[in-house]
């Protein structure tokens, strides 16, 4: 995995939308702040967070938070819950979840010494022969082909 020179947090990525005050936002980066783990990988420049709120302390309420990442597609997450707290920690998680998603598409499948470690130049793995191509199975040999 490369190293992001300038890594994203939701502290320097936060804005806070329509139902919230910039007094609000301290707070709202403090609930949000188990999302630099996952943000890291990103470049801060690049990410952005916005979280906003629709009739605010009414019984209809609505959070939501939008991620923008470069190079991504919007995330959009929501949550009805009443309490706001319960709410932000709702979108969050939904968000964590979401980008772990996206992550996992992104890798490699089924190949995880290509994601972990790089082959040396000239090395041939031990499951391909020469050619690149898988070797034979020994415990097949005695198959037989149609």
């Amino acid at each position: 995995m490369s190293a992001v020179a300038n890594p994203a947090t939701a502290a320097e990525c936060l804005r806070v939308g329509a139902g919230f005050s910039q007094g609000d936002r301290n707070w709202i980066a403090e609930q949000f702040a188990t999302l630099d783990a996952r943000l890291a990988s990103f470049h801060a420049d690049a990410t952005e967070i916005e979280v906003s709120v629709k009739d605010r302390e009414a019984r209809g309420q609505k959070v939501t938070l939008e991620c923008w990442i470069a190079g991504r597609q919007k995330i959009v997450t929501t949550s009805a819950e009443e309490d706001l707290h319960a709410a932000l920690n709702d979108v969050r998680d939904d968000l964590r979840r979401r980008l772990n998603d996206a992550k996992t598409r992104q890798e490699p499948r089924h190949n995880k010494h290509l994601r972990d470690v790089g082959h040396p130049e000239g090395v041939v793995d031990q499951t391909e022969d020469e050619t690149g191509l898988p070797a034979a199975d020994p415990s097949r040999a005695d198959a037989e082909t149609a």
